[in-house]
């Protein structure tokens, strides 16, 4: 199942999508043309949790070495956005870049869980895109608050899909396109450190709650976005999460 938390007609909805391409289905089974809504981010975490360098290659491309323990920070609520909202270009820095992630929805309170039982308290996955200002990125700045922590640095969804949906997250193509050119494309089967470890290193120190979300790491091929330009991040049986980028003008 998936579905989808959005504003049409002056309240918010939870609804899915219709057979009809485009068109959603609220609570009452009223129709809504997906393009006259207001996405949401399909849940409302109390915690987005992420992680930086779990794809080697990713490590690589920057001349850093995969963390030996698993490197977390934390996605703040100012950044949580949804589905076409646009993405706000800090002023005056030089290099934003996105990058495609798979994003674990928890699915009910849960402390010391371990790996051998942590996909049972997975509700489900989206999209999330883990926007950087590289500007910030350095060991001066860690854990990269300000690197990751913009306003607007976290779009998510558009679509909750549920873990009965996709069977095997670890076999997903994770791709990113800019202004429709394939900038990034990489597979969850190169996690250095897959969802149950995460989960049971994370649920080990402090306690998850439902539609907690974390934020799995990206693969290599980041690139520069700018003012102007339209990102669109692809995960197979997940739909497409799609952002503008646009100037800060306040």
């Amino acid at each position: 199942m998936r579905t989808a938390r959005y504003v049409a007609d002056g309240r918010e909805h939870r609804g899915s999508p219709a057979d009809d391409a485009g068109v959603l289905l609220d609570e009452d089974g009223k129709r809504h043309l997906a393009t006259e809504v207001t996405f949401l981010t399909p849940i409302r975490p109390h915690t987005v949790l992420a992680l930086a360098l779990n794809y080697a290659e990713h490590a690589e491309e920057f001349d850093m070495a995969a963390p030996e323990a698993p490197a977390l920070f934390l996605k703040p609520p100012n950044t949580w956005i949804g589905h076409r909202e646009p993405v706000v270009y800090p002023r005056g820095v030089e290099y934003v870049h996105y990058e495609v992630e798979l994003a674990v929805v928890i699915g009910r309170r849960a402390r010391r869980v371990p790996a051998g039982e942590a996909m049972d308290i997975v509700k489900g996955y989206t999209i999330a895109n883990d926007l950087v200002v590289r500007d910030f990125v350095g060991d001066f700045y860690r854990p990269p608050v300000k690197a990751k922590g913009w306003d607007t640095f976290c779009p998510l969804g558009p679509w909750l899909v549920t873990a009965d949906e996709v069977p095997v997250p670890h076999d997903l193509e994770l791709r990113a396109f800019v202004n429709g050119e394939l900038r990034q494309k990489g597979h969850t089967g190169a996690m250095i450190r897959p969802i149950p470890e995460l989960i049971e290193h994370i649920s080990g120190f402090m306690t998850l709650e439902e539609d907690d979300v974390i934020l799995t790491g990206t693969p290599k091929g980041v690139s520069p976005v700018h003012p102007g330009d339209v990102m669109r991040l692809e995960i197979d049986g997940l739909g497409a999460l799609e952002n503008p980028v646009v100037e800060d003008r306040l």
